[in-house]
């Protein structure tokens, strides 16, 4: 009987060992398994980068330009290097059109090839050739059919989405770096630093930032660095909050007060032993900041604010969509591709936030694992 019972803890034990990380793990690496047993958010993760990278590699699927040609005995690489029309007996000396039916009857000579992309188009690319009128429905040529100009529709979507992960993960960056700068120093320091810092921070935040953004696009030319600059005098604020009260609890504890009395300065307590300890709340907010960019970018596109034409933009998109209802194939798509990065997100946030929750660790400890 005693026996049969150690054998049913023995395997109760060996069954909740796989998801109750041991005392010598490191801490990253607790987290880290904590985040990775939230099959939701883990997956979530993979396939956000799985689509970025996709994203990245658009040329080399959805481009205008062949991979490969050969002709006449010799190879060609559109992609980095422009050839004129003359290269594959054409008669005028401007770039070569790859979708042209002279230039691809060219290429279907004998001894001729040329190795085109899935997707035939850049998102810059009119379909010329298209038999029917523009906004066009889905079809065999353009997979999600194209816009009011004639421009395909995947292709916008597939370097809209990464135009928007890129300037999301430059804005969260800056707003982070400047957020966590500032809050430390309220919350290291206090006193007379804190009060002034957050008095300005105040006033600051008051600013119109909707009104800034349209009197400045109104003044420049707009672009992504200009909206990037734009959004990142305000992006750190909210951070900065959550950063100082870190600083402020921590800035208290015994290990801070045993490296003053070792002779440490203020930076080196800072960056060593403060910093480490107040990061959960950054890495906690990384994936919803870069849901609130990525909206803000898509917002500031729909309402002819963002980056300027032909830059695919999902917000460019979107408002095609409001403009040509009929055109449905828009906006679904459109649509889909926004929800679906922004579910993903709040997916990585709730595992992480979960992972970083020291509460939930210990309730799973407790409870054997489960």
């Amino acid at each position: 009987m005693n026996r049969a019972a150690s054998s049913r803890s023995q395997q109760r034990t060996s069954d909740a060992e796989p998801l109750r990380a041991p005392a010598s793990v490191p801490p990253g690496r607790r987290v880290w398994l904590r985040f990775k047993r939230n099959r939701l958010g883990y997956w979530s993760l993979i396939v956000f980068i799985a689509a970025f990278v996709i994203s990245l590699a658009g040329p080399l699927w959805s481009n205008d330009k062949p991979l490969v040609v050969r002709y006449q005995g010799h190879l060609y690489f559109p992609l980095v290097k422009t050839y004129a029309e003359t290269t594959f007996g054409g008669d005028f000396p401007t770039p070569a059109d790859y979708l042209d039916p002279f230039v691809r009857d060219r290429f279907g000579a004998p001894g001729n090839f040329a190795i085109y992309p899935p997707n035939h188009y850049y998102y810059d690319t009119l379909n010329y050739f298209s038999k029917g009128s523009n906004p066009a429905p889905p079809s065999r040529e353009n997979w999600l059919g194209t816009d009011d100009r004639g421009r395909d529709v995947f292709a916008r979507l597939v370097y809209g989405f990464r135009v928007s992960v890129l300037f999301a993960l430059v804005l969260t960056a800056i707003g982070t770096i400047v957020g966590v700068v500032a809050g430390a120093v309220q919350g290291y320091f206090g006193g007379r630093i804190d009060i002034t810092g957050q008095r300005l921070i105040e006033i600051w935040s008051a600013l119109p930032e909707l009104y800034l953004l349209i009197i400045f696009a109104s003044i420049f030319e707009p672009s992504l660095i200009l909206l990037i600059i734009l959004l990142s005098l305000f992006g750190w604020i909210g951070l900065s909050d959550y950063v100082r009260a870190e600083f402020l609890r921590n800035r208290t504890q015994d290990y801070v007060r045993a490296a003053r009395a070792m002779g440490l300065s203020n930076w080196q307590i800072i960056w060593r032993h403060v910093l480490p300890n107040s990061l959960t709340p950054v890495i906690t907010f990384l994936p919803f900041r870069m849901s609130g960019a990525i909206l803000a970018l898509t917002s500031l596109d729909f309402l002819g604010l963002g980056v300027p034409s032909p830059t695919p933009s999902l917000g460019e998109l979107l408002a095609q969509g409001k403009a040509n209802l009929d055109a449905w194939w828009i906006s679904l798509s459109t649509f889909g591709v926004l929800v679906a990065t922004l579910l993903l997100l709040t997916f990585m946030g709730d595992a992480l936030r979960n992972a970083l929750d020291t509460r939930i660790a210990d309730a799973v400890k407790a409870g054997g694992g489960q």
